[in-house]
């Protein structure tokens, strides 16, 4: 028997250590009013030295838990998207239900950059739909301080550390809640715009590689504002036409957080209006497949987003990925 998924509850963590656009004035070629006006960030939070990813998705995670009144052995499969994992292998997934206590259940990461959040609820979706699980815990930690070129004031500036987290489960019979459309697409061709080169098979990590700077992100920023735009909107058309909807239907919108101009750009496309986007990039950068969780939780938490609201989310990312998805909440 096929199942209406829903979002039980949400949580987010990020770490105590703010980093303001001044601070950085004393570490890389820059300024306060540079980093607001090309990306609309003020501040943003980084990680302690001995915080990985798994130690940032563990207090997220707890509190979906404890939001959606789910208890650890109630859960199924975890499910990661992380692009700065604690290591290779084992993943981070196994890390973070090790740590939760979840005994039994199916873990596993995912990598799709900045569009992680919207493939793991992708994963999610389809598992409890289909009647393989009956709760999923989403976890997306990222602690990008760890790999970006401090040097390189064109990406540094950017990006922040934080984790989300999500529990999803089934509705009551003859609920509105769930989600009304999801799409995830991606495209290899234009992998090269946005990269962390070395780590992996092909290109080891060797002295030589971090000599050259290939273990650090790499961004051709010009390249991903022009796709992410056109991608973005795209996918927030293709999820409206496919639950039969208009943008007037959607209460709230939360674009993956990147970048203001992005936003904007998306919104200006979608002929939103502004008081229906959900913003904190100015608070905590960009946060990878963290950032939508993180917008979602902070909106619902502070009375913003509330139950029976219509939410969009819209994400674009490495690989190149991108997706949306629309979801009614319970």
């Amino acid at each position: 028997m096929n199942k209406n998924p829903v979002i039980l509850g949400t949580g987010s963590y990020l770490p105590e250590n703010v980093v303001t656009n001044t601070d950085l004035e004393s570490r890389v070629d820059t300024s306060d009013e540079w980093i607001r006006t090309r990306s609309g960030i003020s501040e943003r939070r980084i990680a302690d030295e001995d915080q990985s990813a798994s130690d940032l998705g563990v207090p997220a995670a707890r509190a979906a838990l404890e939001d959606a009144d789910v208890s650890p052995g109630s859960i199924d499969l975890v499910v990661v998207p992380t692009s700065t994992p604690d290591m290779a292998f084992p993943s981070t997934a196994c890390a973070i239900q090790d740590q939760l206590g979840i005994s039994g259940a199916a873990a596993f990461d995912i990598s799709a950059a900045c569009s992680g959040y919207i493939y793991g609820l992708s994963i999610a979706h389809s598992q409890i739909k289909a009647g393989v699980v009956e709760n999923v815990l989403l976890v997306a930690p990222e602690v990008y301080s760890r790999v970006l070129n401090w040097d390189d004031r064109t990406t540094c500036v950017l990006f922040g550390d934080g984790a989300a987290a999500v529990v999803l489960g089934s509705s009551a019979d003859g609920s509105d809640a769930g989600f009304k459309s999801l799409y995830i697409k991606s495209d290899g061709e234009n992998r090269d715009i946005l990269t962390l080169p070395s780590g992996g098979s092909a290109l080891p990590l060797t002295p030589e590689s971090v000599e050259k700077g290939e273990h650090l992100l790499s961004m051709d920023g010009r390249a991903v504002y022009r796709i992410a735009v056109r991608r973005m909107r795209s996918s927030a058309l293709k999820v409206l036409h496919r639950a039969d909807m208009k943008s007037e239907d959607i209460d709230w919108v939360i674009c993956h957080q990147a970048n203001t101009r992005i936003i904007d750009s998306v919104r200006k496309r979608l002929k939103m209006p502004k008081k229906k986007m959900i913003v904190n990039l100015d608070k905590y950068g960009n946060t990878s497949a963290a950032s939508i969780g993180i917008a979602l939780d902070e909106a619902r938490r502070d009375g913003r987003v509330s139950s029976g609201d219509t939410v969009m989310f819209v994400a674009f990312g490495g690989g190149l990925t991108w997706g949306a998805a629309i979801v009614t909440l319970p």
